[in-house]
């Protein structure tokens, strides 16, 4: 995935909430900017710590940017949470993905009762089959180890569960985690973090749900996955 050419360096300052934090632009200009990404983040927004930015206008935004990367030691970090589904689905159709085989057509935002899942894979088996999907956009690593979530997912929990339910209805599904960095060598939950989603993982994937998860090359350029990372339960 190309990466906007507007890119803004700025130095991160304070967060004021779970969307919104507050930079300095590179002309010393101190603005608020939205953070599409409800986690702690706290490897990564730290005071002065480098971030940047996207450009953004539109009617009702409260924000002129948007945060986009930001620097853990030497490492890129990608922190917009709404781009694992587009990254899925780029990894399919260049081949880094294969573990749904050929994907004839794709839904996104399938809907089961009060619960949304991110995407429905139209594969090519006889007759034609179909997977559905939730991808999670994974921040944090620590000695390479990818850990997900940094902090309790009440919507992540029902996730898995929702998948689960399905699984053992006899519906193909599954959940991806995209690690949005390139130094990830392995997955595991973050027990720590939030042990009833780690607990809700370990019963999916004994249900049947498939857990993978992905590591991506991050640059002020792209972010594209560009490998499987063995998942640890």
């Amino acid at each position: 995935m190309d990466l906007p050419k507007t890119l803004v360096a700025a130095k991160f300052l304070r967060r004021l909430n779970r969307f919104a934090v507050v930079v300095r632009l590179p002309d010393g200009t101190v603005v608020e900017a939205h953070l599409p990404n409800s986690g702690r983040l706290q490897e990564v927004l730290r005071p002065d710590n480098e971030v940047w930015l996207v450009p953004r206008s539109g009617r009702g935004r409260r924000t002129a940017y948007d945060v986009l990367l930001a620097r853990d030691g030497e490492t890129l970090v990608c922190l917009d949470a709404r781009l694992p589904p587009q990254l899925l689905l780029e990894g399919i159709y260049t081949g880094k993905v294969q573990v749904f085989g050929k994907v004839l057509g794709v839904q996104p935002e399938i809907a089961y009762g009060n619960h949304r899942l991110d995407l429905c894979l139209q594969v090519a088996n006889e007759p034609p089959s179909y997977w559905l999907v939730e991808t999670k956009s994974v921040t944090l690593v620590v000695k390479g180890v990818a850990l997900f979530p940094d902090a309790p997912t009440v919507r992540g929990q029902r996730h898995l569960r929702l998948l689960t339910a399905l699984r053992r209805e006899g519906i193909p599904t599954a959940v991806v985690f995209i690690v949005q960095r390139p130094d990830a060598k392995s997955f595991h939950p973050h027990e720590f973090a939030d042990p009833a989603f780690a607990r809700h993982l370990r019963e999916a994937a004994q249900a049947g749900v498939l857990v993978r998860a992905y590591a991506c090359s991050v640059t002020l350029r792209e972010i594209r996955v560009v490998r499987p990372i063995p998942v640890r339960l």
